[in-house]
């Protein structure tokens, strides 16, 4: 069973997809992709589960006036009209990770546990890029300042996509279409406001008890990985996988790989049934 589900908050309107009955698991997608990154998960995780994904505001189908929002009571709106009132799993990529981790800071008894790939967290430390990398962060501030939407795209791939370490073009095929396609649309929409959920969670990690796990690609950014280390050793119940030949968008390149380490751990959380 899948249906499309829209859920109002605030001036916006969220468009999310369901997929399969039971305990949900709600997906965050990264914020250089929407809800269809998470395709392959959806159907996999959906045949023993509810599988909730959603296109936050200013990516896929979601549409909403500008103001400025709480990320947080959005993923809130949307538990409340898809988990029956059971506290959820939340799987969240990069940007989707730090909303899923602000959540279970916020709300620890709406958050049964977490999948945590190449999460962003508020408050972490400030980036340091290798020598190899900051020569191209300058090429997307200057294509974005132009407005040339397909160069930004072009040069979003070559990070988050390829990796900024790794060849550029190493993924090719239906996952680098969708990846420049996920893009045409966030960039082509309007504005959507600011995030208001800003208080810092990197020095609150230890205060998380559902069980987690972090997932890093070998091939993602240093500090990223060394971030995925460092959330998994302080959170209470954490465990860490290093994907090997991956990158930041590991369900896109590795979408079998992803699915069954979703599966395994969903399937050994304490409280489900067996």
């Amino acid at each position: 069973m899948s249906y499309s589900h829209r859920v109002a908050s605030g001036r916006a309107m969220l468009v999310a997809e369901v997929v399969g009955r039971g305990d949900p698991v709600v997906f965050l997608h990264a914020d250089v992709c929407d809800s269809r990154m998470w395709r392959a998960q959806l159907d996999g995780i959906g045949a023993d589960n509810k599988a909730v994904a959603y296109d936050q505001r200013g990516f896929g189908e979601t549409r909403a006036e500008k103001e400025d929002f709480s990320a947080v009571a959005d993923l809130m709106a949307v538990i409340d009209a898809t988990a029956d009132g059971a506290p959820a799993i939340l799987v969240g990529c990069s940007e989707g990770g730090r909303i899923a981790l602000d959540a279970t800071l916020r709300h620890p008894a709406r958050v049964h546990a977490l999948i945590l790939i190449a999460p962003s967290v508020t408050g972490a430390p400030e980036a340091v890029y290798p020598p190899e990398i900051k020569g191209t962060l300058p090429l997307l501030k200057e294509a974005e300042e132009a407005g040339d939407l397909d160069r930004v795209s072009a040069i979003k791939a070559r990070l988050w996509l390829d990796g900024a370490l790794s060849p550029e073009g190493r993924v090719t095929g239906e996952a680098r279409r969708l990846f420049l396609d996920m893009q045409a649309t966030a960039l082509r929409l309007p504005p959507a406001g600011s995030n208001l959920d800003a208080v810092p969670a990197y020095p609150r990690l230890g205060e998380i008890s559902a069980p987690t796990l972090v997932i890093s690609g070998d091939l993602d950014f240093p500090h990223i990985q060394e971030r995925c280390r460092h959330i998994a050793g302080t959170v209470l119940h954490g465990s860490f996988h290093e994907l090997t030949g991956a990158v930041h968008l590991p369900s896109l390149e590795r979408p079998a790989d992803v699915t069954g380490l979703l599966a395994a751990f969903i399937d050994r959380c304490p409280g489900r049934p067996r």
